[in-house]
């Protein structure tokens, strides 16, 4: 129980905006504690409370950090300018459509899910408060098939 508490939460992945990495009703634990001791990076899978409904979780990609300024051209994501490699985004998996210049702010993130065309992210609803995040996906322990670490 306490390990449940403070440590890691068992979650259950509803959809398809994760794809190929995870897949609709896969089981994995949430580190809950682990912005506690590191901050959140670039390429971090988080779970949080989605902004519109905080009743319902979701789980996406961190893209944008604070400061950074996001833009979408053709599918491609550029961060700072800078274009960003996506090798967890296959191509049969991307959204080929443009998106506007976002200033991340402080406090917050940018994050998009792996399936770039079946994702509801900040490209529809802004970048995320840091607050909402509850934790980082670590483990995939079913099916077992699926067992290992979240990347």
């Amino acid at each position: 129980m306490v390990l449940i508490m403070f440590g890691f939460e068992p979650v259950r992945v509803e959809g398809y905006s994760m794809l190929p990495r995870l897949q609709n009703n896969e089981r994995l634990f949430v580190d809950k504690a682990a912005f506690w001791f590191e901050p959140i990076r670039r390429g971090d899978v988080v779970v949080f409370h989605y902004p519109r409904d905080l009743r319902q979780n979701f789980i996406k990609r961190v893209i944008g950090m604070p400061g950074d300024t996001v833009v979408i051209w053709g599918g491609t994501v550029y961060v700072n300018g800078q274009k960003l490699v996506e090798g967890y985004v296959p191509q049969g998996f991307q959204d080929y459509s443009d998106y506007s210049s976002v200033k991340v702010p402080a406090g917050a993130f940018y994050v998009l899910g792996d399936h770039r065309n079946s994702s509801n992210d900040s490209r529809f609803w802004g970048c995320l408060p840091a607050s909402d995040i509850f934790g980082r996906a670590v483990f995939a322990y079913w099916p077992v098939a699926d067992l290992g670490l979240v990347h």
